[in-house]
């Protein structure tokens, strides 16, 4: 991509009218980093980065990179590998990398995103992160880090161990960035536990629920958020779209989380609005340009693809980064973990009772192909498929169901048929030790999935951990359906509608993967840090 406006010539920077536009006083911290102006009292205004830093999808040798520009400009991000404590390592250990983007301009929303690939594995790597503009002018600089997934030490399989958190629900139900509370405080104590990444398991922004300066709260103190014009109404343009990930980089526990801590992000219903399926017309009267779910799930996912770490590995490689990037995916974490991001949504068959004999769609026919290839390949140890909407909890929608169940208890019918496909497929292929992480439902929550308590019975026993919100209203419990079996291990929920203010009833799951894969410690924590529920499994071999 080219620079609409390109570099101004010495002629044109002499020129009165140039000379206004072009420069201009700059904060101090810009110039930190800069040699300061020789001319007569005016210095020339760097690009800065607004919304923080952050990478994403990283594997044992590569990750995405991310940022945000002031102005048009070429994201610079510079790699040093580094010990834990920061040292930059030297020798046969040392890697240095300077990655160029592809320009960011207005048609980016001024993102950009790197491919950094033929990264080594197991090794932690700090990153500095600076936009150029047309003018070759270096702008304010920020610093993040990761690192890659480790790779097999030894025959018996041993690596480092490795942790990750997961979650769902950010500024929901008019809870946004409350700076009387510290902001979203939950990002905080997920960052504290220093985990190797985060899958962020949907609803990343609400673009249909709109916050408010001040909300009143049973029994709370008044609820103050701090607001922009994008958030006040629900997302219909492009740029009110757009607005509302930026709040959420406005965030200050969040940006220093997306800093040092790579996301892999998947999209549920809010990215757009409630519920939604593909085709669907709106009878809402807030939406009062455009009611058309299809033109809305369109400009919801550009503003999402532009502001999450996660892009089309082609067009990064030719410096873009925005090709029309594929949601559902497999992150490769070494010899003992698989990640598979699954898109619940873009597929998803229209909201009725749930109750057709013949199999509706929750994946489609494509993504359900491609999850049972990827598991009959890999060969991690632990199979985490990341699904964004729980699989046997009942979730009503007016008259129909937003759910996977149907809260019929019987045979599998409608989108079940699908999940039954895939269950099915993982015990005629013998796949091992398969586990599902997911949110949505605003409490945390742990299910136990077995054929001798359930009408369908072809598959084996699993696992579903369920965790959030994170920064939003809490509701639940959920009633379960039976038709796959069910069990409550355990199970944690707050008031309906109940605030972050407390952090009692905000969740998040963090995962412990042993250096040889012997177990899987799922911890379930609130956003005080408290863990509420602790459960090791052990793999099957």
């Amino acid at each position: 991509m080219t620079l609409q406006n390109g570099p101004l010539n010495r002629r044109q920077l002499m020129s009165g009218a140039a000379l206004a536009a072009a420069v201009t006083a700059v904060p101090s911290a810009a110039l930190a980093h800069d040699k300061p102006s020789r001319g007569p009292g005016l210095v020339v205004e760097r690009l800065t980065l607004p919304s923080g830093v952050a990478s994403g999808d990283v594997t044992s040798d590569s990750a995405v990179l991310w940022a945000r520009s002031s102005g048009a400009g070429r994201l610079h991000a510079v790699l040093r590998a580094t010990a834990a404590d920061g040292t930059v390592l030297r020798g046969r250990h040392a890697t240095k990398l300077h990655l160029v983007s592809g320009w960011a301009h207005p048609g980016t929303d001024h993102t950009a995103k790197i491919l950094a690939r033929k990264l080594p594995a197991g090794t932690r790597f700090d990153v500095t992160y600076r936009f150029e503009d047309g003018s070759g002018r270096m702008g304010e600089r920020l610093t993040g880090s990761f690192t890659t997934a480790p790779e097999r030490t030894n025959r018996r399989g041993q690596c480092a161990p490795q942790s990750f958190v997961w979650t769902a629900d950010t500024a929901g139900q008019g809870y946004g960035i409350n700076p009387e509370i510290g902001g979203m405080r939950g990002y905080a104590a997920m960052h504290a536990t220093r985990p190797d990444f985060f899958l962020h398991s949907g609803d990343t922004i609400y673009a249909d629920n709109p916050l408010e300066p001040t909300r009143q709260v049973p029994g709370e103190p008044l609820w103050r958020n701090e607001v922009t014009e994008e958030v006040s109404k629900v997302a219909e343009t492009l740029a009110e779209f757009r607005g509302r990930h930026r709040y959420n980089m406005m965030d200050t526990n969040l940006r220093a989380m997306y800093a040092e801590v790579p996301v892999i992000a998947q999209w549920d219903d809010h990215e757009t609005t409630n519920n939604w399926w593909p085709g669907e017309v709106l009878d809402d009267p807030r939406y009062t340009q455009v009611r058309d779910v299809d033109t809305l799930a369109a400009r919801g996912r550009q503003a999402w693809q532009e502001y999450m770490p996660i892009a089309d590995s082609r067009a990064l490689r030719r410096g873009t980064g925005f090709g029309p990037a594929r949601i559902h995916r497999k992150i490769a974490r070494g010899p003992h973990l698989d990640v598979f991001a699954l898109d619940m949504r873009t597929f998803k068959s229209e909201n009725t009772n749930g109750l057709e004999s013949h199999e509706t769609e929750i994946l489609g026919e494509e993504q359900t192909r491609w999850l049972i290839h990827e598991l009959c390949r890999s060969r991690a140890t632990w199979k985490v498929i990341g699904n964004d909407l729980p699989l046997g909890l009942v979730v009503p929608d007016g008259k129909g169901q937003e759910s996977i169940s149907n809260a019929n208890h019987g045979a599998p019918l409608g989108r079940e048929l699908q999940l039954a496909r895939v269950l099915k497929a993982i015990k005629d292929h013998r796949i091992k030790n398969v586990v599902f992480l997911t949110g949505d439902v605003h409490y945390c929550a742990a299910h136990h999935y077995s054929p001798e308590r359930a009408a369908f019975k072809d598959f084996t026993p699993f696992w579903e951990f369920v965790a959030g919100p994170i920064n939003a209203g809490s509701f639940g419990p959920n009633q379960l359906d039976r038709t796959f079996g069910p069990r409550v291990d355990f199970q944690q929920a707050g008031p309906p509608m109940g605030s972050p203010r407390s952090g009692e009833h905000q969740y998040f799951g963090h995962v412990n993967v042993a250096g040889d894969g012997s177990a899987f410690t799922v911890r379930l924590i609130n956003a005080n840090g408290t863990t509420v529920y602790t459960r090791t499994l052990t793999p099957q071999r």
